[in-house]
Order: C-alpha cells, then sequence, then structure tokens
C-alpha cells in the first residue's frame, strides 16, 4: 500500500489539500464529474497551476455561481473558511474550458433560487448527511466525507450546547466548504486510497472575526476537532491562523499518526497552494506520495531494526454493546435482521452471566463511527436495552481480491486475502457454491470442498 505524507509546516485547510492531491495526479475532471453526483449546483470549480512564493502547485478554489456573475470575488481559501448563508443558482449550463494553466469547471446552475430563501434545514450535519447519502458517490467517499463533517458537528455541538444533528454549518457548510470536503475524499480515493501520516500539527498566532465573534488562534472549533481525537498541536510565529476547522477535520479523520517523515521514498511530489503571502513561511501544502523503504544495514541494530512495512488496510469502526437478559429471542432476530439490513457491518451476541448469576447475552454491533447514534437508537428503540457502551476501534485488514477457480461443478468464485503482495487467506463464496451446486443439483457441501481443493492445487 501506498503511503502519503502531509507536511503541514503551514498548516492545511480543505481546498490547500484538494490542490495538493490533484498535483499528485487525481484527475481534475474525473474529480468534477464525481461532485456532481451531489446534485448540488450554484458553483464552479478552479483548478489553476500557480506559483506562491516560488513554490509552483496547484491552486483550487470554488466560486459560487452569483461571485462569478458579480464580479469574481475571491474567496479566500487556506486562510479561513467563509460565510455561504445561500446556494444561489443562476441560469446557465454545464461546460468547462481552460484558459492558460487554469481550468474553469462549471456545475449544473439550471434553477433560480431566490435571495431571501431559507436553506437553513439543508445546513445542519443532518441535511448536509442526507444530501451526501442521497447521491451516488462511492460509499468509501460517503462514509469517509460524512465522518469528517460529523467531527466537525460534534466539535460545535458541544461549543453552542447542541446534538451534533442540529449543529447549523454557518461557517463549513457552504457550497464551497461542503465542495472541500467531498472533493478531499473523492480525491484520495483517485489516487488509490492510500494510507496517510502527516507531520507534527502547526498553527499560528494572532486572532479572526468568526461565527463566534473575535477568538484567538487557534479557532474553538480546530482546537476542539484536534484535541478529540488526541492530536498535539504546537503554535509558531506566523501571526495567522494555519488550520482551518475543515483541515483539522480531515486530518483527524485520515492521518493514522503524526510526526518526522520515516523511512519513506518520495515517488511523486504534490503542493496545494493557499492564499495569503505568509510572514514567515510559504502558504503551501505539501503531500508526499511513496513507499516506505526497508533500514539501510549497518544503520541500526537489529534490536533497533524496524519491522517491515505492511500494506494492511486501516479504517476505525464504532463497536456498540449492551447486555440483556429480558428479550426474547424472536425479537433478537428480528433486530439483528433489521441491524445488517440498515447497514451494520456485523452483529451477534455472545452467552454472558450477568448480576444476580442470571443468564443473559452480550449483544454486540459493529458500524462505521459515523453511523453510531443511529445504531444506538436502534438498539434502543428495537431491544430491552436501557443504555447502549459504545468505543471506537482501528481494524487492520488483509487486501481482498476476487478470483474464480475451476471445479468439477463449474467456476466458483472465491475471495483472496493478500498481505504484502502474498496470498495469506482464500476461501470459497458460499453464496457462489450455492448457485453451482442448485444448477448442478448436488450439495453445496460437495460444490465448497471440490473449491477448496482448486484452491490448494492454486
Amino acid at each position: 500500500m501506498k503511503t502519503l505524507y502531509l507536511d503541514i509546516f503551514s498548516g492545511i485547510s480543505g481546498d490547500m489539500l484538494v490542490g495538493a492531491l490533484l498535483d499528485l495526479g487525481a484527475d481534475p475532471g474525473k474529480l468534477d464529474r464525481e461532485l456532481s453526483k451531489l446534485k448540488m449546483d450554484g458553483y464552479h470549480l478552479h483548478v489553476a497551476r500557480a506559483q506562491k512564493s516560488g513554490i509552483e502547485g496547484v491552486k483550487f478554489d470554488v466560486h459560487l455561481a452569483h461571485d462569478h456573475d458579480h464580479g469574481h470575488e475571491e474567496h479566500e481559501h487556506g486562510d479561513h473558511e467563509h460565510h455561504h448563508a445561500e446556494n444561489q443558482g443562476h441560469g446557465g449550463h454545464s461546460h468547462s474550458h481552460s484558459h492558460g494553466d487554469e481550468t474553469h469547471s462549471h456545475g449544473d446552475h439550471g434553477h433560480e433560487h431566490s435571495h431571501d430563501h431559507d436553506h437553513d434545514e439543508d445546513r445542519t450535519f443532518t441535511g448536509i448527511k442526507n444530501l451526501i447519502q442521497g447521491s451516488k458517490l462511492s460509499p468509501w467517499v460517503k462514509r469517509k466525507s460524512i465522518a469528517v463533517f460529523q467531527r466537525i458537528a460534534v466539535a460545535e455541538g458541544k461549543i453552542h450546547g447542541k446534538p451534533p444533528g442540529q449543529v447549523h454549518f454557518h461557517e463549513v457548510g457552504a457550497v464551497d466548504s461542503i465542495v472541500d470536503i467531498v472533493g478531499a475524499c473523492i480525491a484520495f480515493e483517485l489516487i488509490g486510497k492510500p494510507r496517510v501520516l502527516a507531520s507534527a500539527v502547526v498553527e499560528g498566532t494572532g486572532w479572526v472575526d468568526c461565527a463566534h465573534g473575535r477568538f484567538p488562534v487557534p479557532t474553538p472549533a480546530t482546537l476542539a476537532i484536534l484535541g478529540a481525537r488526541g492530536i498535539p498541536l504546537s503554535q509558531c510565529e506566523e501571526p495567522h491562523e494555519l488550520i482551518t476547522p475543515t483541515g483539522a477535520a480531515l486530518l483527524a479523520e485520515f492521518s493514522e499518526g503524526f510526526g518526522a517523515m520515516e523511512n519513506l521514498v518520495a515517488e511523486r511530489i504534490g503542493f496545494g497552494l493557499g492564499t495569503r503571502d505568509n510572514l514567515t513561511r510559504p502558504n503551501v501544502l505539501r503531500a508526499v506520495l511513496g513507499s516506505a523503504a526497508a533500514p539501510k544495514a549497518g544503520r541500526s541494530t537489529p534490536a533497533a531494526k524496524s519491522p517491515a512495512p505492511l500494506d494492511w488496510e486501516t479504517d476505525r469502526v464504532a463497536v456498540l454493546e449492551t447486555n440483556l437478559d429480558d428479550i426474547s429471542s424472536e425479537i433478537l432476530g428480528g433486530f439483528m435482521d433489521s441491524a445488517l439490513e440498515a447497514g451494520a457491518l456485523d452483529v451477534f451476541h455472545t452467552p454472558i452471566q450477568m448480576k444476580k448469576n442470571r443468564p443473559g447475552i452480550l449483544l454486540s454491533v459493529l458500524c462505521a463511527e459515523c453511523d453510531a447514534d443511529r445504531f444506538s437508537e436502534m438498539i434502543l428503540r428495537q431491544t430491552s436495552a436501557f443504555g447502549v457502551r459504545r468505543s471506537l476501534v482501528e481494524r487492520r485488514k488483509l487486501c481482498r481480491e476476487f478470483a474464480t477457480v475451476k471445479t468439477p461443478f463449474g467456476e466458483v468464485t472465491v475471495k483472496l486475502g493478500k498481505l504484502n503482495g502474498r496470498i495469506v487467506q482464500a476461501a470459497p463464496e458460499f453464496e457462489s457454491c450455492k448457485k453451482v451446486a442448485t444448477r448442478k443439483k448436488v450439495p453445496v457441501r460437495e460444490v465448497f470442498i471440490a473449491a477448496s481443493r482448486s484452491l490448494e492445487l492454486d
């Protein structure tokens, strides 16, 4: 698995990250086409090669349609998120064109909106989540985009004393920032969903004017988002905000660790450009895509030698648990079916002994982190539980592939698990065995055994 190292010596924002990923090779046209699946009008993308302090990279901007029509008001991306209370789509058509090194990708602006139209409902976390879930984006992009927004919603909810679902995204819920977050997730997928690491997180100093009033840097949301993930933060002498809430949430969701670059062979280097001219450092985000290299002989003792890098996949999931001693088997079975149909990763129960020596069960639900509240509510409504325990765990998964093997009954699909390019697990797919068995009118067990023997021969 490739490793992406984000060198955030000059901070990070959503648009700077998208710019860096585009500079690494993510296709702007594919990014635009994927974003169009949100069915969100009233904006167009600007992707241009430019320079910042002598460093060439990609400047990524999201311009609202009414800003474009009224004189191309510039958005200070890379500095802080702007307020966009309305998504105003003005008449026009989908098209893209290039002028020199700059590409303008215009979304579908075919709907007229009144300037006083109320979009509050669409700007809550719940509204944004529904917008993303209702799109035709890939399941991975949907899950990651919602998880990033949830981190911001949880942080803002604590600041304002509101449940996450009711948080109104006054700064990061505007069209441009929805595009930044979803666009970053799409761009990660376009470059192959690499493992992500980052340098130590550095913030500037000074003050910013935001919806909460005048606040010192780091802003309340940025500080809360980083703190919730346990990410250390240091400040430097740059008298400006360097890390936006969007940038902080993307870091918290994607980066597995923070520190110096180690044993990384740089294969491609991308630069995402901000807008401001900083005083102490170039306003750029450097992204390094490469692979881990084994330590050179003689550089370390055997005891200190780093283990060989592993290309397994990693993610985080929520584990929901509750102890039950008064639920019927019919209701329990019905809940398990409902939870799996609703998208739970797994549902199971384990016999336990509860207080007063009562026999009971431990009901466990595994789900995506962003779905933890939804499945917690389902447990409380559909079982006899009075409470649900929740924990977040990291997973390590083999890279999975599917292949076919020949058997005397026909071809059967098998699942292969690879680690560093070598097959370490292999198993016939039951549904494939079942179809072959039905067609040949033989027991499923015979097909399964035959497919397993074919795997051993392969």
